[in-house]
């Protein structure tokens, strides 16, 4: 009798699967014909799914024939599915996807466990966003709409993280997360396994973008992309994920090629059309009772759990070998920057000096030689290297490597072109050169470098001195943070730390770090508001002084917000652009530069706010340090000098820390 229930579950569930399969037919490919070679070719790279002994942990990459009439397909599994039932799948949807398609050379089918696509163009190890399906079901959230959405984007996060990480046999990883009211969400990402490590994080990056469009408000949904695809659910939707064999190489493994094929290149853009379907989900109590019951059964055993950041610890060695594959010699950085000339100088710090150079590979490069009192010592400064090299995000300034000898201390980075955020945005020339799309640009990369730094990151970092100054441009004007000498780690779950010796630029600084040398991820979210503020409005954080009064930009922000006069706050050289954008962007600034820091946003949440206008923003309250008739108190942050600095969990005390600018301090190892 149990058989019997368990097999009306999974009937059950088989419908729904079935009922959710998409497809994309692209009429922008051309179309082919009965009998043409390209048919031909098409049916003899189909029909090889059946006869294919190749079961490559799910993926499958064909191709067939010559020239412009080559056939090109790509199959994939989900990675808890068996080679036998992949074959099935992917022949079942096969057949699907001819019937809907009947003559498109490209198309697309999407199925609750594999999906399939085909084209006359070569597809192998290209990332395409388009077409974007998204699917939503329509049971509602229970409870708090606000918590279950920060639950979703921590675990689509971690998720992405793993999936990124696996090698070209197998991108994919599901989990779970706590949601409000008792319940529980089911996540799974997953990759073209051909796609590098970056592909496949921008391509779930865009695809976590999409929930605030298709799913507010709802327990489940789909994204799907031709390169990757994620889904969230209320019930679990997956089994044990297959093993990988420990043998075998993880090498990115060339297109399979039928008999009598040879390859030929053609590349195209995919359309852009996106379809939004509604899902119905089975509710029924006795039905949902079988179905839970019967999949308990099938998954009952030991589940292996999503960690985050996981990675294999590092023996003593393997640390060494790193370092060592870093570093360069003095003389080849002093012959790269013509012996440190000061022609070749970029920009003089209390840490030391910047230089440009070139290398013998023709790569140019930028190298901060440290001062003899940075304060580092050997050690130290290794910590910071490691730190640094493990930093890969496309909004990060890039560690080449680095250069230890005797009293020399240098780190190499990428030569990042266009100078910094500060040259364009508070010249009164340069700044006309940044119109609105470049500005918009430039606030949300700085928002994705932020969040990588805080959430996404193998370490969880706080930056400390976030300002215009630290935002380089590169060729394309995206942005790039820089400047990690007064960075600090956390471990995974620490929230606060505390210092006595408070570092960092007057006018960026977060009231809770200022005065008594509190500092969190809430306190670069601090910053990280007075820049945005700062980009939109052209005005620098502290501005001129008049005599016993300063031009203080949230003082300025902040009244024309209350006055209803919020077009003041704009840069009056933006005369093009999205009104609504920029306001939206003065708003989430204010509520990142609130007083309270406990109701300033995460990075992951001013994320959703930029990337959906379907989210509504809260009234921001007044922010921290404004100038008005009774003026605040804030301690002189040129005095004192304290040297110890400790951390903490967040226990601390209310006595003002001791102050200092822009000094370099030392870099604490905390992997997570």
């Amino acid at each position: 009798m149990a058989a019997i229930f368990c097999l009306l579950g999974l009937w059950a569930t088989i419908i729904v699967s079935h009922a959710s399969a998409q497809t994309s037919c692209d009429n922008n490919k051309g179309n082919y014909t009965v009998n043409s070679t390209y048919y031909s070719n098409l049916n003899t790279l189909l029909s090889s799914f059946s006869t294919q002994a190749q079961v490559n942990y799910g993926f499958y990459n064909f191709s067939h024939g010559q020239g412009l009439d080559k056939a090109y397909a790509i199959g994939i599994c989900r990675g808890d599915l068996t080679p036998e039932e992949c074959l099935k799948c992917l022949n079942e949807n096969g057949a699907a996807l001819r019937k809907n398609c009947p003559n498109q050379k490209e198309a697309i089918v999407w199925d609750g466990e594999c999906s399939l696509r085909y084209s006359n163009r070569s597809i192998f190890g290209l990332m395409d966003n388009q077409p974007t399906v998204l699917l939503y079901y329509t049971l509602e959230v229970r409870g708090s709409i606000e918590q279950f959405n920060a639950s979703l984007e921590s675990l689509m996060r971690n998720l992405t993280r793993t999936a990124a990480s696996g090698d070209s046999r197998r991108k994919y990883a599901t989990g779970s997360a706590p949601a409000p009211d008792f319940q529980t969400i089911y996540g799974y990402t997953q990759c073209s396994p051909d796609l590098s490590s970056e592909d496949c994080s921008k391509c779930l990056d865009e695809a976590i973008s999409k929930i605030p469009d298709c799913c507010k408000g709802k327990a489940g949904g789909n994204v799907l992309k031709p390169s990757c695809r994620i889904r969230f659910d209320p019930y679990i939707f997956y089994g044990p994920t297959l093993k990988l064999d420990p043998d075998a190489p993880p090498t990115t493994p060339p297109p399979s090629r039928l008999p009598n094929s040879t390859s030929i290149h053609s590349q195209g853009k995919s359309n852009t059309s996106r379809t939004v379907i509604a899902v119905a989900v089975p509710v029924a109590g006795v039905v949902l009772a079988l179905s839970l019951f019967c999949i308990y059964l099938i998954v009952r055993k030991p589940r292996k759990q999503i960690e985050i950041g996981k990675e294999e610890d590092s023996d003593d060695e393997d640390e060494v070998t790193f370092t060592e594959s870093l570093q360069f010699n003095f003389e080849t950085i002093r012959v790269a920057t013509n012996e440190f000339a000061d022609s070749n100088k970029l920009g003089q710090g209390g840490f030391g000096a910047v230089y440009k150079g070139q290398l013998s590979n023709g790569q140019g490069i930028a190298v901060k030689r440290l001062s003899s009192n940075s304060g580092q010592g050997d050690t130290e400064f290794k910590n910071e290297v490691l730190l640094l090299a493990k930093l890969q995000h496309r909004n990060i300034v890039r560690l080449i490597g680095f250069c230890l000898e005797g009293r020399e201390r240098l780190l190499i980075y990428e030569f990042v072109p266009n100078k910094s955020l500060d040259y364009f945005i508070f010249d009164p020339i340069k700044k006309t050169q940044l119109d609105w799309q470049m500005r918009y640009q430039i606030i949300r990369g700085i928002t994705r470098g932020i969040l990588y730094l805080h959430e996404d990151s193998q370490l969880r970092i706080i930056h400390r001195d976030l300002k215009a100054s630290n935002i380089l441009l590169d060729e394309n004007m995206y942005p790039k943070i820089s400047d990690f000498g007064m960075a600090r780690l956390f471990q995974v779950d620490q929230t606060q730390a505390n210092t006595h010796r408070v570092v960092g630029t007057y006018g960026y600084m977060a009231p809770e770090y200022a005065v008594y040398g509190h500092f969190s991820a809430k306190s670069d979210v601090f910053s990280y508001g007075v820049m945005v503020l700062e980009i939109v409005s052209g005005r620098k954080s502290i501005g001129a002084r008049h005599g016993e009064t300063v031009e203080d930009l949230l003082s300025f922000t902040w009244q024309n917000w209350k006055n209803g006069t919020i077009t003041n706050i704009v840069d009056p050289t933006l005369m093009k652009g999205s009104r609504n954008e920029m306001i939206r962007c003065i708003h989430i600034g204010l509520l990142c530069v609130q007083e309270d820091m406990a109701i300033r946003p995460t990075m992951a949440s001013v994320v959703l706010m930029l990337n959906s206008y379907s989210i509504t923003l809260p009234v921001p309250s007044e922010p921290a340090f404004v100038v008005n008739s009774s003026t605040r108190s804030f301690p002189n942050m040129l005095s004192g000098e304290h040297n110890s600095e400790k951390t903490g969990s967040t226990e601390s005390t209310n006595k003002p820390a001791q102050s200092s600018v822009n000094e370099v301090s030392i870099t604490e190892l905390y992997p997570r």
